[in-house]
């Protein structure tokens, strides 16, 4: 069986993939041009992320997502264990929003420009001035129940253990006063990690834990919802990838 759905994935899954994500990218910028990034930023990667998974044959469970309101922005703060947690939020998270994403993506053919003209949000940490416009759009993004997705890890797991978590999409969520939603992600480390190179069919779990609401402003809150998060996401994990191992790649990102 592994080797039939390796030549599955060779001979026609990863192909047709290839083309549903530049026709996707075309359609995002294109629509965003005419009909605004709201819609067109959204509905085409949350499509494109449903046929990937179907494509590849690839379950997924989503729990929680009754916890967070429609109406209401958040935070989400998930775990990063391998490429498939893109398809994963984009597709299957059930809410619009924005990546904040490292600006090194913007490089990336059809998909840094398509990333780009839906607004979602690069980060420049090369100087304070950068960063600071990065937080204002980031804030000016979060109207009408648009909420924003940020891995606070920063890069992708190589055991799949979690890393520590960066305190920036904490800073900005206690600087906006928005509530943060831990999200767990499981199985997209046993489908493709970071050093892998064949796709493996496996479930896809999403867990949407309960949003952690401000209890303040300033250093204290950030720690403590910092906390409180990077313990709820672990709480989902399997027993084996418990436990933070740091990540050296942090350091770079």
């Amino acid at each position: 069986m592994r080797i039939l759905y390796n030549i599955y994935q060779v001979c026609f899954a990863l192909p047709v993939l290839l083309v549903l994500t530049i026709l996707t990218a075309l359609v995002t910028i294109v629509g965003s041009l005419i009909g605004g990034a709201h819609f067109w930023g959204y509905y085409p990667g949350k499509i494109w992320s449903h046929l990937t998974c179907y494509l590849l044959l690839i379950p997924v469970e989503v729990k929680g997502r009754e916890k967070v309101h429609k109406h209401t922005s958040y935070v989400f703060v998930p775990n990063h264990q391998g490429a498939f947690d893109i398809f994963l939020i984009y597709g299957f998270l059930g809410r619009n929003f924005k990546w904040m994403m490292k600006k090194s993506l913007r490089k990336i053919p059809f998909v840094g420009k398509a990333c780009e003209s839906a607004g979602h949000i690069f980060v420049d940490r090369s100087n304070p001035k950068k960063i600071l416009a990065t937080m204002r759009q980031a804030e000016s993004s979060l109207t009408n129940g648009v909420s924003l997705v940020v891995f606070p890890e920063g890069a992708r797991t190589f055991t799949g253990h979690m890393g520590y978590f960066k305190r920036g999409a904490f800073q900005l969520a206690d600087d906006l006063q928005l509530a943060v939603v831990p999200v767990t992600i499981d199985g997209s480390f046993e489908i493709l990690p970071r050093t892998g190179k064949w796709i493996h069919r496996h479930r896809l779990i999403l867990t949407i834990h309960d949003p952690i609401p401000p209890k303040g402003k300033g250093p204290e809150n950030i720690k403590a919802t910092l906390s409180e998060a990077y313990a709820a996401v672990e709480s989902a994990l399997p027993e084996r990838y418990k436990g933070m191992v740091k990540n050296l790649d942090q350091e770079v990102h």
